[in-house]
């Protein structure tokens, strides 16, 4: 080639304009398909599945918009957060593929369970023997902590700029919740909180509990107990947490304890949801916490 001759100009494909599909925009696709298929099952004799059918359908269009090639700043972004925006509109989903408490629950096997694990019914024994307005104003008050607890590490990376840290956060937490989901809608359970006596006026008379229950009357599915999503994704939040900064994983640790034996104490879970809860959140983490975050 001459000395003068101009050098070939190589067009390298630029990276924001390629489709980006991640690991768990492909979870979410995987969940969508089979809660799709359940919903349709259920059409003729839960209408309200249809609902839920839809919500699923335009979840998986929203899916397809995100992962097109040529978005800008505000798509790009909103490809980063979008799976925790639905956590709430899938899980209230739940409650319209159930029929809206017409579903069976496996109640009577979770407490076969209990009893034969733990040796009694411990969400209603432990307050029973030990019931206390200390421990009711602590416990209820670490229960309404989740609301924190799991959007706190997101946050903590976020305004850090860790975008590895968040991105892993993001795949961490939503996977476990979709695993939790998955079993309300395959194997639902009501919980303590349903099918035994609500606890009496003087353990729940403090602000904490109030607030609580009142959130609860406002956005709790029948039949999504087991395992505790509480727990599962407050476990997933605190070990994200620690992957990217151990002080803060050591702040969440000791929220999430309290949380944890917060819902079998306050009659919100059996002590199997809340084992259960632990397990899949710490399962899901250590699953996840070397997966190549950039796919």
């Amino acid at each position: 080639m001459s000395a003068n001759a101009p050098n070939p100009v190589v067009h390298l494909p630029d990276q924001r304009s390629r489709a980006r599909v991640r690991l768990v925009d492909r979870f979410l696709l995987g969940f969508l398909s089979v809660a799709s298929l359940v919903a349709i099952t259920r059409l003729s004799t839960r209408p309200s599945a249809g609902w839920a059918l839809v919500a699923y359908l335009l979840s998986g269009l929203l899916i397809v918009l995100l992962t097109r090639p040529g978005l800008g700043v505000l798509g790009r972004t909103l490809h980063e957060v979008y799976p925790l925006l639905l956590l709430v509109p899938l899980y209230t989903s739940l409650d319209l593929l159930n029929g809206i408490g017409q579903i069976h629950v496996h109640d009577p096997l979770i407490r076969q369970w209990e009893a034969m694990i733990f040796g009694e019914q411990i969400s209603q024994t432990w307050r029973q023997y030990h019931g206390s307005i200390f421990w009711s104003t602590l416990f209820h008050l670490s229960y309404f902590a989740y609301y924190l607890i799991v959007p706190l590490p997101l946050a903590w990376f976020g305004i850090r700029g860790d975008m590895a840290n968040l991105r892993r956060s993001v795949l961490i937490i939503f996977s476990t919740f979709l695993v939790c989901y998955l079993c309300f809608m395959l194997f639902p359970v009501a919980g303590p909180y349903y099918e035994f006596p609500r606890p009496p006026h003087w353990f729940t008379d403090n602000y904490p509990a109030r607030l609580v229950y009142a959130t609860l009357a406002t956005g709790s599915s029948y039949g999504a107990a087991f395992p505790s999503s509480h727990v599962a994704g407050t476990i997933a939040a605190t070990a994200a947490a620690w992957m990217g900064s151990r002080a803060l994983g050591a702040i969440l640790t000791v929220a999430t304890i309290l949380l944890t034996l917060g819902v079998v104490y306050c009659q919100m879970h059996y002590a199997v949801d809340a084992s259960a809860g632990v397990l899949v959140g710490l399962g899901i983490a250590l699953l996840l916490r070397k997966v190549n975050i950039s796919t």
